[in-house]
């Protein structure tokens, strides 16, 4: 999950053009996949630290969701360099919940134990995740 994160910061990159436009099919790649790689956490890895604490989920996540919710809120947004920025600088202090010798990853493959090539296989098989077109309006707030 960690190359992934790689993989993801270069294709973000990738979307980036030198006049500060932003590449559309590559940006499309990029919010398709990590979309992808949230659903794998939020399915997959949340649910295996949560069930092999016997019922007590991770401290961090509720900061891993809340973060999730924020990267969702701005890849509904049509791609531009403002908001790559944003992306950007939210993924850059998100990723250190989850790498690392205390993180997410570290954390669930310890749990997982003998079964974590079991875990690896059910991530691979996360499916694609259909895309909604953009939407530039009003976002809904929390109160």
């Amino acid at each position: 999950m960690t190359e992934d994160h790689v993989r993801l910061d270069q294709l973000l990159l990738a979307s980036e053009r030198a006049e500060g436009t932003v590449e559309e099919s590559a940006y499309a790649s990029f919010r398709h996949d990590l979309l992808r790689h949230i659903g794998m956490e939020e399915k997959v890895l949340l649910p295996l630290a949560r069930a092999r604490r016997g019922g007590e989920p991770l401290e961090i996540a509720p900061a891993l969701r809340r973060d999730h919710g924020e990267i969702a809120k701005l890849l509904v947004r049509a791609p531009s360099r403002a908001n790559n920025d944003r992306l950007r600088e939210l993924l850059g202090t998100h990723n250190q919940l989850e790498e690392g010798p205390d993180g997410l990853y570290a954390t669930c493959d310890a749990l997982a134990d003998e079964e974590a090539k079991s875990v690896v296989e059910r991530l691979q098989l996360q499916p694609r995740v259909p895309l909604a077109p953009y939407y530039d309006g009003p976002l809904h707030s929390r109160r």
